[in-house]
């Protein structure tokens, strides 16, 4: 027995001697494949992917509590300068977490609590594939400040729009010359890259008055939440989101935040449409940071998806129409108005009169407003008003008389309000009340309901108007 011991032991002595390569071999070989895969550039710094890889359940920031991702689905002075082509891939993975920043990349794990409770490797049933992307620009001589590639979705919406949707496409970028001018330059203001604006072409196809079945409205497409968080005024009086300039100004603060968190305009467009929530909690399960492997999977919706390459599409074929089979579009001339301040309630109808100009193209300049006055408890509300026609508007709207101006209040119906007995109490005529209101003696009053109620002005009480220049 003890030779048959020292016979093993002479035996396993001479192979390590021999080969002693081989008890190490299965941890060179991890090693290799962790050098391998340390080799990858990413997106997030090591202590980054710890934080926003964490299993634990974390607890939202006070300023963020309650604000989950919206389906639109971004403020410092000081943007990233070089933006990198839209992604951080060039940058080496030992670069130092934005921890200074409420919504920088290194928060995404504290914004959000994890729930990974699906398989990472949970494949999409979408007949969904691309080819691998390009990083050079698909057209030369056109220059892009936002990363564009050229892959098989992005060719296929190229393709959609040049055929079944061309003449819904032509008419958006019949729109776009109309506001482009505008949103590019309040997008550079705010320190954005300016074709950022090809995303309200699909958004809304410029169109101030979009409604979308999820109650998104305006031209970037905003709904109530995510409106009201970026400065985005709602009332039974006016939208702000309707408003070309305002709503531009918001979606900057909200895009900057969304690429503030991914570092990847892609991402952030995706975000945008989704919601950011949902694209951390994608990257998070399939331990991606690139956008098109995303796609692969069935998390995201169809419409996510196919955002940005249509965004791609879009920005390629309004750079370069002509070359796209868009050389007949009749574009619109650029948005060009003058501001001036009116009185709180004040009837559009004065306005377009001091204009000498139509009531329907001063609602075309102020798309916010829901009613045919500005509103109230506001003492100087900027209108807009075509160019040139200050001076014309001033003169005239000074030399109206005191019966075409009216003092306004809003009565919220209550319980046993009657029409009658509404006018009563204010001591007017019932007629104008149903005028302006547009209702019958017959309107049954629901509680809640918003009436506006003229009050002559009398002489002595009439204001003394400013206009500020704007």
């Amino acid at each position: 027995m003890k030779h048959k011991i020292l016979w093993i032991g002479m035996i396993l002595f001479l192979s390590s001697a021999c080969f002693p390569q081989m008890g190490s071999l299965r941890y060179h070989s991890q090693e290799r494949a962790l050098s391998k895969e340390q080799e990858k550039p990413s997106l997030f710094t090591p202590s980054e992917l710890e934080v926003l890889f964490s299993q634990d359940t974390v607890k939202l920031p006070a300023h963020r509590a309650g604000l989950p991702g919206d389906v639109n689905t971004i403020t410092e002075s000081a943007f990233l300068p070089a933006y990198k082509a839209g992604h951080r891939a060039d940058l080496p993975v030992t670069d130092p977490p934005e921890l200074d920043s409420a919504l920088g990349r290194s928060a995404v794990g504290q914004l959000f609590p994890w729930d990974d409770s699906r398989p990472v490797s949970e494949e999409s049933n979408d007949d969904f594939s691309f080819q691998a992307p390009s990083e050079t620009d698909p057209k030369n001589g056109t220059d892009f400040d936002i990363p564009i590639v050229m892959n098989a979705r992005v060719e296929h919406f190229i393709r959609y729009f040049q055929t079944s949707g061309k003449k819904i496409f032509s008419g958006w970028l019949a729109r776009s010359a109309k506001y482009i001018p505008m949103m590019k330059s309040l997008l550079k203001e705010n320190g954005l890259p300016e074709d950022l604006v090809y995303m309200a072409l699909i958004e809304s196809g410029f169109n101030p008055c979009a409604y979308s079945r999820m109650k998104a409205a305006g031209p970037w497409q905003f709904i109530y939440r995510t409106g009201k968080r970026y400065g985005l005024d709602v009332t039974w009086w006016v939208d702000e989101r309707r408003d070309p300039e305002k709503s531009t100004v918001a979606a900057a603060n909200y895009l900057r935040d969304l690429y503030d968190m991914f570092e990847c305009w892609y991402l952030a467009a995706a975000g945008y449409n989704a919601g950011e929530y949902k694209i951390a909690k994608a990257m998070k399960r399939y331990r991606t940071e690139d956008f098109w492997e995303l796609t692969k999977y069935r998390y995201l919706k169809r419409e996510t998806k196919d955002y940005v390459p249509q965004m791609i599409a879009a920005a390629l074929i309004a750079k370069d129409p002509d070359e796209y089979g868009f050389a007949d579009v009749d574009y619109q001339d650029p948005l060009c108005f003058d501001k001036v301040t009116v009185p709180e309630v004040t009837d559009l109808g004065i306005i377009a009169r001091a204009c000498e100009i139509p009531l329907e193209e001063v609602k075309g300049l102020n798309p916010e407003l829901l009613r045919n006055w500005t509103p109230p408890n506001v003492s100087g509300y900027e209108v807009r008003i075509p160019c040139g026609m200050k001076e014309v508007f001033l003169r005239n709207f000074e030399a109206l008389g005191p019966r075409q101006r009216f003092q306004f209040k809003t009565h919220v119906v209550k319980k046993g309000d009657t029409l009658a007995g509404i006018a009563k109490r204010y001591r007017v005529n019932l007629e104008p009340i149903l005028e302006i209101n547009k209702i019958k003696k017959t309107t049954r009053l629901s509680v809640g309901t918003n009436l506006l109620i003229p009050i002559p002005m009398r002489k002595d009480a009439q204001r003394t108007l400013t206009n500020r220049g704007g």
